[in-house]
């Protein structure tokens, strides 16, 4: 049993790609855009489908988002199965099921970029370039986080640990956000569907 687990783990490892160079022209300003939450509430929709292995799942949420910090999500598994929840402040993510929250939910940088706002770690050493239409960042030395915005918008996170990506985030052209963490074969597709002003109170908070 102990050969299996040190072969399954190997495996996992080994699954988890390297980061390649960054590519690009310097650009001429090395400060990152301040990407943050709209001002006010917002109420968004959307679809979830979560593989892990040989495990999958699927069914419909809603974020509440309250600026400059707070959200709180709500996720339904398809058929009317289950349901769960979890609020979001600053680093800290809270939950009725903690366990199962920090399994199903991606750590608070990864879901932040999901919600568009950038909340990484500060660190020393940011090196930014132009690519094209994108601005590209890595941050720290050595490098811990790569960035990628398009625009006014956050497309891609990367953590980088030991010089591979242990998690990403990338924003499709079909507006489809999907979260990997491929040494744990996890990976969590999300399709919004509406993101609208909403009207809600401080109780939502209260889990």
């Amino acid at each position: 049993m102990k050969h299996v687990a040190l072969l399954a783990l190997a495996a996992s490892i080994g699954c988890v790609p390297r980061a390649a160079p960054l590519k690009g022209v310097p650009a001429p300003d090395r400060t990152l855009p301040s990407l943050s939450l709209p001002p006010g509430h917002r109420h968004l929709v959307f679809k979830w489908d979560y593989q892990e292995g040989d495990i999958a799942a699927r069914g419909d949420g809603s974020v509440r988002m309250a600026s400059p910090d707070s959200a709180r999500l709500d996720f339904f598994l398809g058929g009317g199965l289950g349901a769960g929840a979890a609020v979001l402040i600053g680093d800290s993510l809270r939950s009725p099921h903690a366990e199962l929250a920090r399994r199903y939910i991606p750590p608070s940088p990864m879901m932040w970029a999901v919600l568009g706002r950038l909340a990484i770690p500060a660190l020393a050493d940011t090196v930014v370039v132009i690519d094209g239409d994108l601005l590209r960042a890595d941050v720290g030395r050595p490098v811990q986080w790569r960035v990628g915005i398009r625009g006014d918008t956050l497309v891609e996170l990367q953590h980088i640990s030991g010089g591979k990506i242990t998690e990403s985030l990338m924003r499709g052209a079909n507006g489809v956000l999907t979260y990997e963490a491929p040494g744990a074969r996890r990976r969590l597709a999300l399709t919004f569907l509406r993101d609208e002003p909403g009207s809600f109170d401080a109780s939502i908070w209260s889990l």
